[in-house]
Order: C-alpha cells, then structure tokens, then sequence
C-alpha cells in the first residue's frame, strides 16, 4: 500500500469514496452518520471536499495504483471543543468499499501518528459518529484511541477520541 498526497481531482475522488462508503452503510441500515444520499453532485460536500484538498493535508491510499482510501488533516473542526495543546487532527478518513478488509483505514491511521510525531505533535484526535451500535467508535478504539467527550450536531451524536503518539 502506498500513501501520497492529495493532488488535483483529488477532491472528485474523495465524493466517490464517501459514496462508496453512503452506499454500503446503507445496504447495512445504518444511515444515521451520513444518510442515503450521495455526496457526489451535493454542492456543500463538492465545497468540502476542495476545502479539503485545497488544505495541503489530503493523503490517498494506493493499492495497486488504485485509489483505496483517503486522509485529510488539519486544524479541529469548529463543533469540537478546541485542544489545550498543539495537535493533529483528522478530519476525514474514508475507505472505498472496493477496498474493505485490507486496513486501509488502519495504514492511514498510522500514517497520520507517524506525521504527528514528524511534526512532534503529541496528541492526535479524530470525531466520529457516535449514534446505532458505535461500531465506528470501536473501530478507533481498536486502533489505539481513547474516548475523550461526547458532542452533538443538531441530533448527529458523535465521539472525540484521542491518541499520543
């Protein structure tokens, strides 16, 4: 697996990973984190996603020269409690379902602790959906984050998890 940075049309790739992601959870009738609809063609997702690339902290997950994954970092997002000390934060991670089951999401989640320490950042967090069975909450906790505080989005409930690199 190769991870690199996010280049132009990059942004295009990251709606079609989301709708891979939409889609699946959906055939699973979890739709609380992110609905049924697709990103692509949403104006405020298309905006999101140029933000995110435009940021410099978009990185791709590569499998064979295909795209498996995404990674973006950068400043926390403005509905989380700000940190108390410098740190990365993660701002997406989504795996093309094409992809499922060979840790992309585990790779470009070390990759982001090994670019922590890079920086010699000691505290890494990410949010996440927090609603249905918290599958997605395990999942980090799985790969060595910490619960750190429960928040809401409107009715969207979502977790910030922690990790020192």
């Amino acid at each position: 697996m190769k991870i690199r940075p996010g280049r132009p049309g990059d942004d295009a790739l990251l709606l079609t990973m989301f709708d891979s992601a939409v889609e699946w959870l959906a055939s699973q009738n979890r739709t609380g984190q992110w609905g049924t609809r697709p990103f692509t063609g949403d104006p405020r997702r298309t905006q999101q996603a140029a933000d995110w690339l435009a940021g410099g902290g978009m990185r791709i997950a590569e499998i064979d020269d295909q795209p498996a994954g995404c990674i973006v970092v950068g400043d926390a997002m403005p509905y989380v409690t700000p940190a108390t000390e410098p740190e990365l934060y993660i701002q997406v991670l989504v795996i093309d379902q094409r992809h499922a089951g060979r840790s992309v999401g585990r790779h470009l989640l070390q990759w982001a602790l090994q670019e922590a320490r890079d920086r010699h950042l000691g505290l890494v967090r990410v949010d996440c959906y927090a609603g249905d069975d918290q599958r997605l909450v395990a999942y980090y906790e799985s790969c060595g984050f910490t619960r750190d505080q429960p928040f809401t989005v409107g009715e969207w409930p979502g977790m910030i998890l922690t990790q020192r690199p």
